[in-house]
């Protein structure tokens, strides 16, 4: 048989490298153990996917460095066995994986209270990932094939060694920018106006508040036009006077909320001073209770945020924001990070100004909430010497994400004797952490005039992503684990950092009380912790968990 008759498929399976087949197939197995987040067999044959062609690429690696540095080898007879038994115990390997790829994901899904995968989950993520692998092949080699090309053009002038570096320097300077300008700005644009176009709409039974109390009304200094679907959102839902007066059993107020979003002005300097002039203009200033609220990347508040302290406080209660972004969390991260920062810092230093300037005994408590990125931009907003100056009363922030600075110094600064998912600082007077489970009364200490409180879970990507992983076991899984983490999961090089970094746009898709989706019984148990709301019981606190519970938006 001559060689033109040889099979496409058996030439490309022969030109593949038996080391970086090793690696890949045990980065592959690796990558169906468990993460943080349960996965969908699509979600896990993307990833696994990636896993193989990453462990392909680092096994070639491997093998061009062990030729180049002329290390020994085998001999060719003892090469040839040497395969066969290494491909025979790796098939077996990735047939015990894909048997137990199905119990590693049911063990997340038991412990967050999820419906198990089927027994067809691993043939699906199969047939995902090997497919997905080639193609990431096919791109690695045409890659190879263009710096070929460039290196033997550059080497009719230059040495060998400079046209070496001068090849991979132009090479590598023009995928990114074919990447960049072909897929990244192409898919951000579309990205982009897909959000904006989400952000402009309007949800069913929401319509224009005839109170004047509420922003985007008649008698409102925001326009109901061109306030975001946030924005919208946020001032019509939530209890009314009413519905706190019936299931507190007293008397209570109409709680205020004011929102300004990205189109009532073209800056957040602006937004933050309109917001302010609403603020007054409701009578913010004069309630008992003033939260400076910092949302999410898409402009949205988590009504178990902020429901609850209304409910907490008999109505007695404002809560101000404005929109600095529609684009999801994960994504403006990438984005733009600072634009929760600004708008944050902005903001308080707007409220902050005008409210230190009110007569201290007559004065509503000040506040601080943020939740995941809105946590990021809110944690920075007010230095140590403008809190100690005339300080606030606490914070309550729920979700850090991972970039979070001041979350971090604290977590890194944590009592020994406390795992990184749930730390203890110091005494507790000032900071606190809590999860699913209310773990703010654990300190035995008595509470500071200033109170801060951190809700995270252990099972939060968004929370625990950190580009360590790729070579370092984390400290969340050394030791004590989190409560709703699998105990089949573990560290491995470059894969775990893959299999967080694809939890993330998947944090949400949790029940409430795992993952980056915030329970509203933690709300209640934080937001009682940091503000003290006077006249309340722990009979009410079960009734309130019951009722959101029941009814998550308590309506």
């Amino acid at each position: 048989m001559n060689s033109s008759s040889v099979s496409p498929h058996r030439g490309l399976l022969a030109s593949l490298s038996v080391v970086g087949v090793v690696f890949g197939t045990l980065l592959f197995c690796a990558s169906l153990t468990p993460s943080l987040i349960p996965r969908t067999y699509v979600v896990q044959g993307v990833e696994s996917g990636f896993a193989l062609a990453t462990g392909y690429g680092f096994g070639v690696g491997v093998h061009w460095l062990w030729q180049c540095l002329e290390l020994p080898v085998l001999a060719a007879r003892w090469i040839c066995f040497g395969k066969r038994i290494t491909l025979a115990c790796l098939g077996c390997i990735v047939l015990v994986t894909l048997w137990r790829a199905t119990v590693w994901e049911n063990s997340i899904r038991s412990l967050m209270e999820m419906e198990p995968v089927r027994g067809v989950y691993s043939p699906y993520v199969v047939m995902i990932s090997i497919p997905l692998a080639f193609v990431l092949l096919m791109m690695a080699r045409a890659f190879r094939s263009v710096y070929g090309l460039v290196d033997r053009r550059l080497r009719r002038i230059l040495s060998r060694r400079y046209s070496y570096l001068m090849g991979t320097f132009l090479v590598i300077l023009a995928v990114l920018t074919l990447t960049t300008n072909l897929v990244i700005k192409p898919t951000l644009r579309i990205a982009d106006r897909a959000f904006l176009e989400i952000d402009g709409l309007v949800d069913e039974g929401i319509e224009r508040p005839v109170s004047a109390l509420a922003s985007g009304s008649v008698d409102s200094l925001i326009d109901w036009d061109v306030l975001s679907r946030r924005g919208k959102d946020f001032v019509v839902s939530g209890p009314e006077r009413g519905q706190i007066a019936e299931f507190i059993g007293r008397e209570a107020k109409p709680p205020l909320r004011v929102y300004v979003g990205l189109g009532c002005r073209a800056t957040a300097q602006q937004r933050a001073e309109l917001a302010l002039q609403e603020l007054i203009r409701v009578g913010g200033f004069e309630r008992s209770v003033l939260v400076v609220a910092n949302p999410t990347g898409t402009g949205w508040l988590q009504p178990e945020a902020v429901d609850t302290i209304e409910y907490l406080h008999a109505g007695d209660t404002a809560i101000v924001t404005i929109q600095y972004s529609y684009l999801p969390s994960w994504l403006t991260l990438l984005v733009d990070p600072e634009g929760s920062r600004d708008s944050a810092r902005v903001l308080f230093e707007t409220i902050y100004g005008h409210w230190r300037s009110l007569p201290p005994e007559s004065r509503p408590r000040l506040y601080l909430h943020g939740l995941s990125l809105g946590a990021y931009g809110s944690e920075t907003c007010a230095d140590l010497f403008t809190l100690f100056e005339d300080p606030i009363q606490g914070a309550v922030w729920s979700g850090p994400p991972f970039p979070s600075t001041s979350w971090a110094d604290i977590t890194k600064a944590r009592n020994a004797d406390s795992p990184v998912w749930l730390p203890t600082f110091r005494d507790g007077r000032i900071v606190r952490f809590t999860a699913r489970e209310n773990a703010l009364k654990n300190t035995g200490k008595p509470w500071g005039p200033m109170r801060f409180v951190y809700i995270q879970h252990a099972s939060d990507p968004m929370t625990f992503f950190s580009t360590e992983l790729l070579y370092q076991r984390p400290q969340w899984l050394s030791g004590e684990r989190g409560p709703d983490i699998s105990p089949y999961m573990s560290w491995y090089p470059i894969v775990t950092f893959l299999q967080v970094g694809f939890d993330l746009p998947m944090a949400t898709s949790v029940p409430a009380g795992y993952g980056h989706n915030l329970s509203a019984a933690s709300y209640i148990d934080a937001w009682i912790a940091v503000t003290a709301p006077v006249n309340w019981s722990d009979e009410e606190t079960k009734r309130l968990k019951l009722l959101f519970a029941e009814n998550p938006e308590a309506l």
